[in-house]
This record gives C-alpha cells, sequence and structure tokens, in this order.
C-alpha cells in the first residue's frame, strides 16, 4: 500500500525508455536489456497479481449469470418410472356382499410419468428487478477491482525496475569512493617507504578503506535483492542454480526532468479516477440493492407456469405401458410468508448495517486517498530540494577534493584532508 501512495504523482514523472516490446518465456529473455516499456509488458502477461485477477474477474462473470438467474425463466424436464410388487398394491371395488357382481379395480404395477415445465416469477417484491440491477453492478464493480490490481502492479513493476537503476548508481558510487581510498592507502604506503610520512598514516588510511568495504558489499547486495524483486514481478521462474546475481539488464537510466505537480490538481484527479474509490461505490450501491432483496421477505412471490405432461394409463388397460395420457397444464402460483419466526427482519437489519458500514468504507478511503497524495506529494518536494542540494554537494566535494589532493602533494596538506 505504501508504493501505491504515490502514483497520482510520481507515475506521471517517471519516463519510459524506448524499446521493443516482447514476451518473456523463460530466463533466457532476462540476458537481453529490458526498457521500462518491456518489463510493464511482461508484466502485463506474466505477473501473477494480474493473472490472479484476471481468475477473479472470470469468476465475477459467473457471479453475474447466478445473479441474474432468479429473474429469468425456469425450464424443467422430469420423468419418473416406478415398478411396485403386487402385494404393495390395493385393489378397490363393491364387495362381494352388497349382492352385486364382485370385481375389483388393481392399478398397475408399472408406471411411468414425464413433464416439461417452464416456470416464470413476476413479482417478488422488488427482489426481480434489485437482481437485475445487482448484476450489471457486479460487473462495473470486478472491472474496477481488476484496474485496481492491474495499476498495483504495473506501479509495483515501475518501482522495481528504477530500484534495480537506483541499486547500481549506488554500487558506481560506493566503488568511487573505495577506489579512492585504495589510491590513497597506496600512496601512503608508498610515502611511509619514502619515510615521509608515519606508519600512522598507513593504518589510519587500512581502517578508512576497511570501513567503506561494508557499505559497498551493503550496495551489492541491494542490487542483488533489487533485481530479484523486479524478476519476481516479472514472473519469472528462475533456475535453482543461480545463487547470487540475476542475469537481469536493464537498458535504462534515472533522469532528474522536471516534472511540476499542483497538489490541488493532484488531489482532485486521485479522487476522480482511482479505481479503489470506484470499487467501493459498487460496493454501496450493492450493498443498497441488498436492503431491497432483504425487504422482499415481507412480499409475497407470485409466479406462472405453464407445462406439458405424459403419463400411462391407470385404468384403461392398466398392463399397456404404451397407453399414454398427455396434455397442457398451466397456472399461477402464490406463496406467502405471513411469518417467518423474524427471519426477514433479521436479514434486512444485517443489509442495512452493512449498507451503513460501506457508505463509511467509502469516505474514509476517500480521506485515505487524500493523505496519500498529500504524502506523496511532500515527499516528491523533499526529494527534488534534495536532489538540487546533493548537486551543490557534489561539485563542492570535488572541488575540495582536488585541492586536498593537490595541497598532500606538494606536503602543504594532511592526510585528514583527503580522507
Amino acid at each position: 500500500m505504501k508504493l501505491k501512495i504515490i502514483a497520482p504523482i510520481a507515475a506521471a514523472c517517471l519516463a519510459a525508455v524506448p524499446g521493443a516490446v516482447a514476451q518473456a518465456d523463460n530466463t533466457n529473455f532476462i540476458s537481453r536489456p529490458l526498457s521500462l516499456l518491456d518489463c510493464l509488458n511482461i508484466a502485463l502477461r506474466h505477473n501473477a497479481s494480474i493473472l490472479e485477477a484476471q481468475r477473479d474477474l472470470k469468476a465475477s462473470q459467473g457471479i453475474v449469470i447466478q445473479t441474474r438467474a432468479v429473474a429469468l425463466p425456469q425450464l424443467s424436464v422430469n420423468g419418473q418410472y416406478k415398478d411396485t410388487e403386487r402385494t404393495a398394491i390395493e385393489s378397490f371395488g363393491p364387495p362381494a356382499s352388497s349382492g352385486g357382481p364382485a370385481f375389483s379395480i388393481s392399478p398397475p404395477v408399472q408406471n411411468w410419468n414425464g413433464d416439461v415445465q417452464l416456470v416464470q416469477a413476476i413479482y417478488s417484491g422488488g427482489r426481480l428487478a434489485a437482481a437485475w440491477q445487482a448484476a450489471g453492478v457486479t460487473r462495473k464493480q470486478a472491472a474496477a477491482q481488476y484496474d485496481t490490481a492491474v495499476a498495483g502492479a504495473l506501479l509495483d513493476t515501475r518501482l522495481a525496475y528504477y530500484d534495480v537503476l537506483l541499486a547500481n548508481q549506488q554500487i558506481t558510487v560506493q566503488e568511487a569512493s573505495v577506489t579512492l581510498l585504495q589510491k590513497e592507502l597506496e600512496d601512503q604506503q608508498n610515502r611511509y617507504q619514502a619515510g615521509t610520512v608515519p606508519h600512522f598514516n598507513v593504518l589510519r588510511a587500512e581502517v578508512a578503506l576497511a570501513n567503506e568495504q561494508p557499505a559497498l558489499i551493503q550496495a551489492r547486495n541491494n542490487f542483488r535483492i533489487a533485481k530479484n524483486n523486479l524478476a519476481n514481478l516479472l514472473g519469472y521462474n528462475l533456475p535453482r542454480d543461480i545463487w547470487e546475481d540475476v542475469p537481469l539488464n536493464l537498458s535504462g537510466s534515472l533522469d532528474d526532468r522536471p516534472c511540476p505537480v499542483n497538489l490541488p490538481d493532484a488531489i482532485r484527479q486521485a479522487l476522480a479516477h482511482r479505481t479503489e474509490l470506484t470499487a467501493l461505490r459498487e460496493t454501496e450501491r450493492l450493498r443498497q440493492l441488498n436492503v431491497v432483496n432483504a425487504r422482499s421477505g415481507y412480499k409475497p412471490d407470485v409466479s406462472v407456469f405453464a407445462g406439458y405432461g405424459w403419463k400411462n394409463s391407470q385404468f384403461v388397460d392398466p398392463g399397456d405401458l404404451a397407453y399414454t395420457l398427455h396434455g397442457w397444464n398451466a397456472g399461477a402460483q402464490v406463496s406467502w410468508d405471513i411469518f417467518d419466526g423474524w427471519l426477514t427482519r433479521g436479514k434486512v437489519v444485517q443489509a442495512q448495517a452493512l449498507y451503513k458500514k460501506s457508505q463509511i468504507s467509502l469516505a474514509d478511503e476517500a480521506r485515505q486517498i487524500e493523505l496519500q497524495v498529500r504524502t506523496a506529494y511532500s515527499q516528491f518536494v523533499e526529494a527534488g530540494e534534495v536532489l538540487d542540494s546533493q548537486k551543490k554537494v557534489q561539485e563542492e566535494a570535488e572541488e575540495a577534493l582536488r585541492e586536498a589532493e593537490a595541497r598532500a602533494t606538494a606536503g602543504t596538506g594532511t592526510q585528514l584532508d583527503v580522507l
């Protein structure tokens, strides 16, 4: 989350170095220098977070279909065949003692039936319209969540790319410092052998060099970690035989091109375009529709149906299964739970509470995004000021080193001036 807060401001200031777009299927591709554009396109195809978001988006399509199902007609086909033992079937007819002819009617031991039924709900207390609207809202919510995941993954990739470039530059700086101290050590050793300086000067140069080595080691380690992080965001499966240095080469470079940012405009753009807010707005709408759905339990359900059925005869030649009775049927059905043990009331209370919670979450997220933009803006201003000051420091340090070396060579300066 911390990385994402700079999206509204800093993302516009990071320029991509032109390069061909290519797809990476294995680690052999890593040896090719990658531009920022290359990395972003590779991440779009292979980043795990983006791939997971694509599956979530696909799953949401299934939820949309399920949500709309309640408002669509239901068509079903049913069939049954049953064979019953004769002793389990009761015959009926006038008893023999009635004086009339004695006979009995026995239903068949074999029975079958089948039907096709179409049912359409026409009223459910607002649940049908709410379900249809909820399907559209769910689709918008899923799209916003997918956009959020993609934006986050691309921002992480962009930052990781520049982290690698920065770590590489830090190695260059530390190597230059170590090289300078090595040169100073060699100079003091030569002077000591010539008898112009005491051995203490040599020891001091050795200590200074030894103290600088850990910074170089740490810079190289940070470089390895940064490349591993970038490779992971690109979706690479690194071979297990790669222990330390990942063969990942970048063609980009760090730059400090000016990027004017107006804080009020940045806040306004963030509140208007951040997909996190879009997703939460759709969540709020879904919660509102859930309240309508819960209240529908207070009202009746009305549906109509029509169908066609077939069955074997029970009385005309009951032994002949081929003698079929068939025909149409149609009607309407009403169901109304007059008292359901306060089940509907409980659903309404829950739905209303979740709706209020979604409103609070939306307002809080808007405040958090504004805070993120303000924080990122402050960091952006700080970085610019530090960069300007460091440029001056670098110029003065280079001049001071040149003068110190000149004085030391002439014998008018001390070793401390150089170190």
